[in-house]
């Protein structure tokens, strides 16, 4: 019989039961779930700290892979690297290498500090780590240093953040596995669906909150290395003792870490009490700190008209907020932070000449920091200047993908012509939850609903309690979307046909054809979609 004769179609909200043929795409989650399930019940390991039998779900391999893929964005995100003082950089690069080699894992540690004023330090799976200006102003010796820095050791050679993503892979393995099969066809797919989920994820790992244990397992074993290292773990006390202090002087800068890392007297307590298991004495290094710090620490004050600068901003403040980057840029020239900030006042200001000269020295003071390459490309894109703009957004995007840039650059290539170029673009801004991601996704679904609507819209044949068939389309996006047109195969051939009416987003809607049919038909027959349009377009 021709399931499709007779066939005008209209909208139809009878319940019906599909039938129809079933995609390879719809049974992958299936199948990658009986993999991951496979994969479950193969992982137990010792953990190389606490010489506990753990379940070890990520390869070492892939844990590294990991934290290299995330350890640029996560900088990106607090303010770039801090380059002003190479110098500082080096000492603590040097201070934590000391403890990393007495670590009990041995990983590609890298140390570097990250340009935020926040008073934080985070560890990525795999050993790479960061700490922040703010943190390293607060600080008053070199043993507190390697204090901080212990502690974050061990949360990477404990494996405490793998073992949180491990637990959200047994929570929602199905998702997150088939996550990594979207890839399948790609070079080192395995590890290209884990690049694609560990970028978007970045944010996350830095907010990764550690439980009671874990914390106390990081300030046991960081003092463990800091004895170690030739260091007096008491600097550990100390410090813990200073970030409650600032807590009760309600010091908004310490929000971060201790969200991340939650102190208590408790804790406190317990390292007072292992301090006499260790060997007795070490190094501080107070003098050497603070000679080595001093550069960092004659440029506090400009800092803190910076921050001054910036709250003036949020009232809307922009004459105060100028004043107070003069006084910051008088003390330190060299700093990228206090350029783009004036040159975003400049911009509020309609000076956009001078805004630009503003974004273009802070990007050649610090030229691996996204932001000044991205407010260079959209401030010439603003100027009809897109040539430059376009160079500039490009820079951005190597060092941090933001959808902003995304999209401009999808939509010079689609000027061009480029439809591939562009619609690779827009797919990639689509994945924000933003603004400009969902509007990417829109411009997007223009281009590439015409022709690569099965890529978006799911189709399968039906039958309602008439034996009446029905042609059911889920739409998968965020917008309404209507002119679908499908082919539909039976014995008797192949016809493609317009349905009528609008698709709801992230809704199915079932079109009745009119034309009966036995179950063996419709189970003989198949049906795809062929081309849409968003609605209204």
């Amino acid at each position: 019989m021709d399931l499709f004769c007779n066939g005008s179609s209209r909208s139809s909200n009878v319940n019906a039961q599909i039938v129809g043929r079933t995609s390879t795409r719809r049974l992958m989650p299936t199948l990658v779930l009986c993999l991951f399930v496979l994969f479950i019940l193969s992982g137990c390991a010792e953990n190389p700290v606490t010489g506990k039998q753990e379940l070890s779900l990520i390869p070492e391999s892939m844990e590294i892979e990991m934290g290299e893929e995330n350890y640029l964005p996560a900088r990106q995100m607090q303010g770039g690297d801090y380059v002003v003082h190479p110098e500082v950089v080096q000492y603590v690069r040097g201070v934590g290498q000391r403890l990393a080699a007495v670590s009990d894992r041995k990983l590609p540690y890298e140390f570097t500090v990250v340009n935020d004023s926040e008073v934080n330090a985070w560890m990525m799976p795999g050993g790479k780590m960061a700490v922040t200006r703010g943190l390293l102003e607060k600080l008053d010796s070199e043993a507190e240093l390697a204090a901080v820095i212990g502690h974050e050791i061990t949360h990477a050679a404990a494996k405490h953040t793998v073992r949180q993503i491990q637990e959200g892979l047994l929570l929602e393995g199905a998702s997150i596995a088939a996550a990594w099969m979207i890839d399948a066809n790609t070079d080192k797919d395995w590890l290209k669906g884990v690049g694609m989920i560990g970028v978007q994820v970045a944010g996350a790992l830095l907010s990764a909150k550690f439980g009671r244990d874990d914390e106390r397992e990081a300030d046991h074993f960081g003092m463990v290395y800091m004895s170690r290292a030739g260091y007096d773990p008491k600097a550990a006390i100390s410090v813990q003792e200073m970030l409650l202090k600032e807590v009760g002087n309600h010091n908004y800068l310490i929000t971060k870490l201790l969200s991340d890392h939650p102190l208590s007297e408790e804790r406190i307590a317990a390292a007072k009490a292992f301090v006499p298991e260790l060997p007795p004495g070490g190094e501080i290094g107070e003098k050497r700190y603070h000679q080595r710090m001093a550069p960092l620490l004659r440029d506090r004050p400009a800092y803190s008209f910076y921050e001054k600068a910036r709250r003036a901003i949020n009232k809307g403040d922009y004459h105060q907020a100028k004043a107070f980057l003069r006084k910051a840029l008088g003390i330190q020239p060299k700093e990228a932070l206090f350029h783009l900030l004036m040159g975003d006042v400049l911009e509020h200001q309609y000076q956009d000449h001078a805004a630009l000269e503003e974004y273009r020295q802070a990007a050649d003071l610090n030229p691996n920091y996204y932001q000044s390459h991205l407010r260079v490309g959209l401030l010439l894109d603003s100027m009809g200047r897109t040539r430059g703009a376009r160079i500039a957004l490009e820079n951005s995007i190597k060092l941090l993908k933001t959808a902003t840039a995304l999209r401009h650059l999808g939509q010079y290539a689609l000027r061009d012509g480029n439809y591939a170029q562009a619609k690779a673009y827009l797919k990639q801004a689509a994945e924000s939850d933003t603004n400009e991601g969902k509007a990417a996704f829109a411009e997007l679904l223009r281009i590439d609903l015409p022709s690569n609507a099965g890529a978006y819209l799911d189709a399968s044949l039906a039958l309602n309690d008439s034996s009446q068939v029905l042609f059911v389309i889920k739409n998968n996006t965020p917008f309404p979307i209507g002119n679908v047109v499908v082919e539909v195969s039976d014995n008797t051939g192949s016809r493609r046909m317009s349905l009528s009416g609008v698709i709801q987003p992230n809704s199915e809607t079932s079109f009745n054809m009119i034309a009966h049919a036995t179950q063996q038909e419709v189970d003989n027959s198949s049906i795809r979609i062929i081309s849409a349009r968003l609605d209204g377009m």
